[in-house]
Formats: C-alpha cells, sequence, structure tokens
C-alpha cells in the first residue's frame, strides 16, 4: 500500500510538460492566448514568448528567449515549442544557437521555412513593413534544422488575407500550376515545406485565422504529444 500511495505521489508532483509559444510578424505575445488556452486545456504548462519583430533581428530574438528561460525555467524538463509564421523561423534560430537546452517536440504554423514571397515582395517595395525580420529568416536563409528535432508543420490554404494580393499577382507572373499556387493569404503551402521536418499537414485555415481554430489546437496538441499528427481527423465533419 506504501509504494501505492508513493507512485500516487509522484505522479502528482510530476511537472506537466512545457510549451513555449512563439508569434509572428506584426504581432506580440497575446496573440498566441487562444492557442495558449486550448494547450493549457490539455494539461500543457505555456508560456507566451514576446519579442520585436521588426526593430530586432532574429539571433536577438532567440538571445531574448534564452534569457528568459534562464531566469526561469528548469533546465531538466525539455522545452515543447510551437511559432507562427516568423515565430517558426526564431524556433529554428533558437535550437542552433543555443544546443544546451533540453528540446521536446515542435509544431510550426504557416511558417514559410523556404523563404517568403510576400516578404520578399515588402522587402523590395517598402522594406519598413518586413524590418529585420528579412535577414536571414524570411529571405529563406534560416538556420538548418538541427538534425534529431521533431518538428511537425501546420500549412493552411484558405486564401484570404493582405497578402493575397501580392500572391494572386505572383502566380499570374510565374504561370504556377493549381497546386503550386495553394497558400494561406500570406504563406505558400510549398513555402512551408521542410524536408527535414517530421510531419506536415494542410487545413483550411488563412494565415491568422489558424491562430483561433480548433483543429489547429487539437493537431498541435496531438503532435506534441504523439510526435505525428492525427491524419484520421483530417477529413473529420465538424460537430
Amino acid at each position: 500500500m506504501s509504494k501505492s500511495k508513493s507512485s500516487i505521489a509522484a505522479s502528482k508532483a510530476a511537472p506537466k510538460p512545457f510549451v513555449v509559444l512563439i508569434h509572428g510578424l506584426h504581432q506580440k505575445a497575446w496573440v498566441m492566448q487562444p492557442l495558449a488556452r486550448q494547450l493549457q486545456s490539455r494539461g500543457f504548462n505555456t508560456h507566451q514568448h514576446n519579442y520585436y519583430s521588426l526593430r530586432d533581428s532574429i539571433d536577438k530574438h532567440s538571445a531574448s528567449l534564452n534569457n528568459w528561460l534562464l531566469d526561469n525555467h528548469d533546465p531538466s524538463i525539455p522545452i515543447n515549442m510551437v511559432g507562427h509564421s516568423l515565430g517558426g523561423l526564431v524556433i529554428r534560430d533558437f535550437i542552433s544557437r543555443f544546443p544546451q537546452w533540453k528540446i521536446g517536440r515542435c509544431v510550426t504554423l504557416g511558417t514559410p521555412h523556404n523563404g517568403s514571397t510576400t516578404a520578399n515582395y515588402a522587402n523590395k517595395l517598402l522594406s519598413p513593413l518586413v524590418g529585420n525580420a528579412y535577414k536571414q529568416a524570411l529571405d529563406g536563409q534560416s538556420a538548418p534544422l538541427k538534425k534529431g528535432i521533431c518538428l511537425g508543420v501546420i500549412a493552411g490554404n484558405s486564401p484570404y488575407g493582405l497578402g493575397q494580393i501580392v500572391l494572386n499577382y505572383h502566380n499570374q507572373k510565374s504561370k504556377f500550376s493549381p497546386s503550386q499556387c495553394e497558400h494561406d493569404g500570406t504563406v505558400y503551402v510549398f513555402e512551408t515545406q521542410l524536408a527535414e521536418a517530421t510531419d506536415h499537414i494542410i487545413l483550411p485555415v488563412s494565415h491568422t485565422g489558424m491562430l483561433i481554430n480548433k483543429a489547429v489546437a487539437e493537431q498541435t496538441a496531438y503532435f506534441l504529444v504523439h510526435g505525428m499528427f492525427n491524419r484520421s481527423a483530417i477529413n473529420k465533419p465538424a460537430d
């Protein structure tokens, strides 16, 4: 009996899995709150990391996260990471620069792993719109994904957002096939694909809409637990 009580006590004392959520360009940490709540309801502890997406370069974003972790996180607890858009590139840079941390699983949402066509146009026509987020990030020159990292990629194909004007123009200019034209209103589906990723799925969501989408939250949580997406739920009718 005493052994059973001891096991129960140990179970209760075990920390919840920890997730850092990282916002994208032109955003602040609060936009990740709906997703954070969804993950909390599924048993995760979360931290929404804030950074200055336009002002600072990507190495400074990584350094700010590292400094927060040094002050607040137990290094024995694995760090799961979820990044939206530019936030996914911050994840890659952080893991590369600070290999001492124990990384669990990672999910990126609408992240242009191969560079962003929308950002490229913005950088050429009105560079303040992307600021320091372009170099070594949205230009497609992010740090390679560290070997052994379990990464799940979620892309959207609902083409709604300001970026659709740029991408629709680019589709015509480049004479893309229908499959190449798929985008979430800001990022092409093919820009989200990364050969080193563990899994990749496409959901009918827009670039910003994915942050409040139930299916995205469910798939994110599923990947963080299982290391793969729940494909049986992708085509399941909504409740």
